[in-house]
C-alpha cells in the first residue's frame, strides 16, 4: 500500500482526502495556477478539523518560480504567519533567473520553517540537470522533493523518477506526482520503487477531490 498525499485546492477537498484515508494533505489555493498560498482562515479551520499532516504551499502567484524581493518578503511573512497554526510542513521552490535551484533563498525559507519539514515542489521539473538539482535541493535542507522526473507527467518521467530514487539513496524523499492517478500508480511504483505519491484525485475535471479516487489510490 502506497503513502498518498492529496493536493487540495479548497477545504472541501481536504475533508474528502482526510475522510477517505489520505496520509497527508498539501493545502493550496489557485487550482488554475497550479497552486498558490492558501488563505490563512481556511488553513486555520482545517487544522482544527483534521488530524493528518497538513503541508501548506508558499507560492505568492502562478507562473514562473523566480521571485522579486517583494514577493520573497511576502513568502517569508506568509510562512511565519501560517507556522503559528502548527501545520506540519511547508511546500515551496525558488529558482534563479537561469532556472537553477536558488540555494540562498530556499535555504532561508527552510530555516524559517524549522522545525517543520519542507517539500521542494514542481519547480524542480523546470530546473536544469536532474542530478545537480537534486543535490542542491538536499543541500538546502528539504526533506522531500515533488517531481514528475522533469517530464510533463509521471508516465513520461518514470525513467528519471527511478534514477532520482536511486540517487537520493534515502537522503531525501522522492514524492512522485504529476498526472498520477489510481490507473497508473501501480505501474509507476513498481518501476520507480518510490514510496510516496501525490495526486489531486480530481478525475471529473472539477475542483474537488473525488472520494472514490482517494480510496482507489490508497488501495493499490
Amino acid at each position: 500500500m502506497s503513502k498518498i498525499e492529496i493536493a487540495c485546492f479548497n477545504s472541501e477537498s481536504a475533508i474528502i482526502a482526510f475522510e477517505n484515508g489520505a496520509d497527508r494533505i498539501e493545502l493550496c489555493d489557485g487550482l488554475s495556477e497550479g497552486g498558490t498560498t492558501p488563505d490563512f482562515e481556511t488553513a486555520k479551520q482545517l487544522r482544527e478539523k483534521i488530524n493528518i499532516p497538513i503541508f501548506v504551499m508558499i507560492r505568492p502567484r502562478g507562473g514562473d518560480f523566480t521571485y522579486s524581493d517583494l514577493e520573497f518578503e511576502q513568502m517569508k511573512s506568509d510562512l511565519i504567519r501560517l507556522k503559528s497554526l502548527h501545520v506540519d510542513g511547508f511546500v515551496f521552490g525558488i529558482l534563479d533567473e537561469n532556472d537553477e535551484i536558488n540555494i540562498e533563498q530556499n535555504k532561508e525559507l527552510v530555516e524559517l520553517a524549522n522545525p517543520y519539514p519542507c517539500t521542494f515542489h514542481k519547480a524542480f521539473d523546470r530546473a536544469k540537470n536532474l542530478e545537480n538539482s537534486l543535490e542542491k535541493v538536499i543541500e538546502c535542507g528539504f526533506k522531500t522533493v515533488l517531481t514528475s522526473g522533469q517530464k510533463p507527467n509521471v508516465s513520461e518521467g518514470k525513467e528519471n523518477l527511478k534514477k532520482l530514487v536511486e540517487l537520493s539513496n534515502g537522503r531525501i524523499e522522492i514524492l512522485v506526482g504529476g498526472g498520477l492517478r489510481s490507473t497508473n500508480i501501480e505501474e509507476i511504483r513498481d518501476f520507480t520503487k518510490a514510496g510516496y505519491f501525490h495526486s489531486s484525485a480530481i478525475t471529473d475535471g472539477g475542483a474537488f477531490a473525488v472520494a472514490d479516487e482517494v480510496i482507489a489510490l490508497k488501495s493499490k
